[in-house]
């Protein structure tokens, strides 16, 4: 079993950014998070954003919004920023109050500034295989751990467990792609797959981004697959000072000695989204100044 350090290789490309936008001439990228309300996550993930932002020489600006601001007022503050050529990238953090759609928001961000790569605009892009479009963050980490690992996936059978705009769709699109990494055939699982042990226990590679702890068990992974676990969910744990200790959607203990390569919970994907984040906003920056 190998186990890809997601915490390692974020470095690394942060270290790369870093070295890239050093030799910038003429001003620096520029990324506005937009975060509205105080929910713990958000807070926590925005900072961590704006810390790695910082560390790359990436110019960041945090904008705060209280619940109560409406769906017009917030597409307005977008429009300022869409219209602002001192940003080159734009991240609306989600989730946003029940009152304001995130479809029409994320679909509001300019394309050329969409670094979370979740305007309709991109996943069209995405689709058509064109090498200028942002493509979501966490799926884009995915398939640069499996490209600095050298993980085959030609000719490879993936499942993706999860069928959302921001994971499970793209994730599953990029693996379809022509090239490395890519030309794998893909099966997508969700709540309403029947069998579904049958579909994983045939997967050389599983994308576990369900949002359910320890889901996936060791009867439903063939000896030798490679797992990525997208899941980061809290469970109980007196041994803890914090009372709870974070887990992926897979069973790790259980599945990991089967496996030929795997991700942690924390340190595997979760660090990877953010190194990505910051990569989308340096193309966007060189393709403002191309």
């Amino acid at each position: 079993m190998d186990l890809i350090n997601g915490n390692e290789i974020a470095q690394e490309i942060i270290e790369e950014l870093k070295t890239e936008v050093s030799a910038i001439q003429g001003g620096k990228p520029c990324v506005v998070f937009i975060r509205v309300g105080e929910d713990p996550a958000s807070i926590s993930y925005v900072s961590k954003k704006e810390k790695t932002a910082e560390k790359i020489g990436i110019e960041s600006r945090l904008q705060l919004y209280p619940n109560s601001i409406s769906q017009d007022e917030l597409l307005e503050e977008i429009s300022l920023a869409n219209n602002n050529k001192e940003v080159h990238g734009i991240l609306v953090q989600a989730p946003l109050p029940d009152h304001i759609d995130e479809r029409t928001i994320f679909n509001h961000v300019s394309p050329s500034k969409d670094v979370d790569g979740f305007n309709a605009f991109n996943l069209g892009k995405l689709c058509q295989e064109q090498e200028d479009a942002f493509i979501s963050c966490t799926p884009a980490g995915i398939i640069e751990l499996i490209k600095r690992k050298n993980i085959t996936t030609e000719g490879k059978h993936v499942v993706v467990l999860g069928r959302s705009l921001i994971v499970g769709k793209p994730a599953g699109m990029l693996f379809l792609r022509k090239g490395f990494p890519g030309n794998a055939t893909v099966t997508f699982c969700h709540s309403r797959t029947p069998d579904l042990e049958n579909h994983t226990r045939r997967a050389d590679i599983i994308i576990a981004a369900i949002g359910k702890p320890q889901f996936v068990t060791k009867d439903m992974v063939k000896e030798g697959a490679t797992i990525i676990d997208v899941g980061i969910n809290r469970i109980e744990d007196s041994n803890k000072k914090s009372g709870f200790r974070l887990v992926g959607d897979v069973d790790f203990e259980q599945v990991a000695p089967q496996t030929k390569f795997i991700t942690p919970v924390p340190g595997g994907v979760g660090p990877m989204t953010v190194a990505m984040l910051m990569k989308n906003t340096v193309q966007a920056f060189k393709g403002n100044h191309s």
